[in-house]
């Protein structure tokens, strides 16, 4: 049996040259007992009981780089058996460079098993150390000095501080932990094996962490267990925003409460703008009934379908109240929705665009949309467009017949199939009708193509260039009807 002593602190050379000499000796992995140095006062080295010599004539040996980057993670691991079951594994790719994507072999699932941990350990050691401020050793006092705490699970001091050095060039810094030491001094990097013991040290960004932390915690999306997966409690003691924890769990419902009734019971910031806008309307601006105006005034306070409940404001109708042309669109976009004003958004753009290639003038048109309210679902900060259901749209086709009566266009443009649903309730593919002129009523004709948001939307430029080309051809409808 031969006995080989490790220092076994993570550092991979020292293994990668005992299981060399072990390999060229041909002493297979159960001849081979792995110990910790100073174990039974045991000295560090290679041999206990024999020498091991490098073979004059000595067979080369290869690995896979894969087992290369695992063996580096894997040494860092403070499982003892780690030792043994890596140099089972270079003794098994000898006669199988393929073994480690066999992925059901219990040597690569064991090993596959300690690099996950290591490389969690490491994750969770960027998340979670700590600096604080100590008195710095610059005379000039430039460069600050700080020092942090970490308890890690695995030695992996050597192999995060060059993250940390990247990160915190500018600052002279030390991560004392019980598995070694880290420094940095803005010139040289230095890293000790030796376990370091835990320093008192508090200062202000201990009360800025909490503050921060309190801030960001919300009730509303509280979940213990994910929570504590990925802030486990052992780091608690260490982390100065931990101490609000227990409290702002116990009072997470309570808030959730207080928010939901401060939600209902004050509308958010455009709702009031826009009702004090509305407060300073005089009796001047009281406007005749029967007018697209009154029309246009009723549609601000429209509340016949719930879009109105979380849309900025009503985005009606723009354009001549005589033009020729009538061009209606879905609904208001993110833009639309903030501006209340129709297709100024990129679809807006596009279609803005087409019409000056073939030399229609935007003014020269009506402009509307088939429902006036924003349908979105909110992402984070964006508001992403939600296509309305049928019910939202028979409730919106009211204001939109008022629109036709009282413009009394010759020609009616649907940009896509909500639009033409909305214009005639027939539900046929878009494709069927598009590029027809269809008839209507009072010998109003009707012009359907796509939406201008469909070419934005196509991936293939090929397949864009040629819609944009058919979409042109389609409007070339209007330039006849507008003159």
């Amino acid at each position: 049996m031969q006995t080989i002593f490790l220092k076994g602190r993570g550092e991979f050379e020292e293994w990668r040259d005992a299981a060399r000499l072990l390999l060229f000796n041909d002493i297979e992995p159960g001849a081979v007992a792995w110990r910790i140095a100073g174990e039974g006062g045991a000295l560090s080295g290679f041999a206990e009981r024999q020498a091991l010599a490098l073979p004059a004539e000595r067979r080369a040996v290869t690995v896979p780089p894969a087992f290369v980057d695992l063996a580096e993670t894997v040494i860092c691991h403070s499982e003892p058996g780690r030792f043994d079951l890596l140099y089972r594994l270079l003794w098994r790719l000898r006669g199988d460079r393929h073994l480690l994507q066999v992925v059901s072999d219990p040597d690569v699932m064991a090993a596959r098993r300690l690099e996950k941990s290591v490389r969690r350990d490491s994750h969770k050691m960027k998340a979670f150390v700590r600096f604080k401020e100590v008195a710095s050793s610059d005379p000039t006092g430039r460069r600050r000095s700080f020092l942090a705490w970490f308890e890690p699970d695995h030695f992996i001091v050597a192999r995060m501080a060059p993250f940390f050095r990247r990160r915190f060039f500018d600052m002279d810094w030390v991560i004392a932990t019980p598995k070694g030491s880290a420094a940095w001094d803005g010139e040289q990097l230095t890293v000790s094996d030796a376990p370091a013991d835990k320093p008192e040290i508090r200062d202000d960004a201990d009360d800025l962490w909490r503050i921060y932390y309190a801030n960001i915690f919300n009730p509303a999306r509280l979940k213990v267990k994910a929570m504590t997966a990925e802030m486990p409690r052992k780091y608690w003691k260490n982390l100065p925003e931990a101490e609000l924890i227990p409290e702002l769990i116990a009072n997470a419902e309570a808030k959730v409460r207080e928010m939901a009734e401060r939600a209902t019971s004050q509308p958010p910031a455009f709702h009031a703008r826009l009702q004090a806008r509305q407060a300073e309307r005089g009796a001047d601006d009281i406007v005749p009934a029967g007018s697209w105006e009154a029309v246009r005034e009723a549609a601000r306070a429209c509340t016949r379908c719930p879009l109105h409940c979380h849309a900025t404001q009503t985005v009606f109708g723009e354009g001549p109240k005589d033009a020729r042309v009538m061009v209606v669109g879905e609904q208001p976009g993110d833009q639309e929705d903030l501006s209340g004003h129709p297709f100024v958004g990129p679809a807006g753009r596009l279609f803005d665009a087409v019409l000056s290639e073939i030399g229609v003038k935007r003014a020269a048109l009506y402009v509307t949309n088939a429902v006036k309210h924003f349908k979105y679902e909110p992402r984070g900060k964006r508001r992403i467009h939600q296509k309305p259901n049928e019910a939202e749209i028979a409730q919106c086709r009211w204001w939109l017949k008022q629109e036709v009566d009282l413009i009394r266009p010759r020609l009616i443009v649907a940009l896509g199939a909500t639009a033409y649903f909305s214009l005639t309730g027939e539900r046929r593919r878009l494709s069927d009708v598009r590029g027809q002129m269809l008839g209507m009523t009072e010998g109003r004709r009707l012009l359907v193509t796509v939406h201008p948001s469909y070419l934005l939307r196509l991936p293939d430029p090929q397949a864009r260039q040629a819609e944009d080309a058919r979409f042109r051809e389609d409007l070339l409808h209007v330039l006849g009807a507008a003159s």
